[in-house]
């Protein structure tokens, strides 16, 4: 019982993690506008470096 409630902890813990990891990064984007804007995750990720991303689902960024 002791396993299972700590799984169910951790997974909680890591999901929490990556909520608060993507709000940081969204203020820093907010705060350092000179480095390009906040990039949303999509369906199919960042499409970024040939990423497998359809054309019409995410847009080229050119730089």
């Amino acid at each position: 019982m002791t396993t299972y409630l700590l799984t169910i902890g951790l997974i909680f813990a890591l999901l929490a993690g990556g909520i608060a990891v993507q709000n940081l990064y969204r203020r820093f984007a907010k705060r350092h506008p000179e480095l390009g804007p906040f990039r949303e995750e999509k369906a199919c990720g960042s499409c970024t470096a040939g990423s497998g991303c359809s054309g019409s689902s995410c847009s080229t960024i050119s730089r």
